[in-house]
């Protein structure tokens, strides 16, 4: 009954914030980066509970400012947690309870929620698959796709980075702050 009045709670998030009640398309999360911009469809129509945080942190500014902190070529691009100077900004709405849905996979440019383990829900941290990563599949959530901006992903995912976290789970801090300007949602 627990799980059921929260993935209601989800949905009905997901409808109010969104505007996405049933029918209408999803919306798209523009990411604007100091190295390009990457346009998101999310799946409200899929993945409800994750979809309705990443809006809600989204319009609320959370963002704006923060860096990709974890990056690997062939693998996936990580933000959500740190500004430049390295100091954490946690979520003001805590954890989210885990969200997996069979049409949502790990294909290359899947945008999907990190956590601190399988199937686990997550808060604020989200990654951006750079090649497929189907071994995720069903032990994160997926929550929406690029549609355009796949050339930034694989730009950000190919910098140079200091392979702090090497060989696993793998990749490392940039080099250089590849910072996230905003990320505005936007009607499809």
């Amino acid at each position: 009954m627990k799980k059921f009045i929260i993935l209601a709670f989800g949905i009905l998030m997901a409808s109010s914030l969104s505007g996405c009640t049933g029918g209408e398309k999803n919306h798209i999360a523009v990411i604007d980066t100091n190295m390009g911009t990457i346009k998101v469809e999310l799946y409200e129509d899929k993945m409800p509970v994750t979809t309705a945080n990443f809006i809600k942190l989204a319009n609320d500014g959370f963002y704006d400012g923060l860096v990709f902190h974890r990056i690997k070529d062939n693998f996936m691009i990580q933000g959500g947690l740190q500004y430049p100077d390295g100091t954490m900004k946690q979520s003001p709405y805590g954890t989210i309870e885990f969200e997996s849905h069979p049409g949502a996979t790990h294909v290359d440019g899947a945008i999907s929620m990190a956590s601190t383990g399988i199937q686990v829900g997550g808060s604020s941290q989200f990654f951006i698959c750079d090649g497929p990563q189907h071994f995720l599949d069903g032990n994160y959530a997926a929550f929406g796709v690029v549609i355009e901006g796949l050339n930034v992903v694989q730009s950000i995912a190919s910098a140079p980075h200091d392979g702090s976290l090497e060989p696993n789970p793998g990749g490392g801090r940039p080099l250089e702050d590849i910072i996230i300007n905003t990320i505005t949602i936007e009607e499809q």
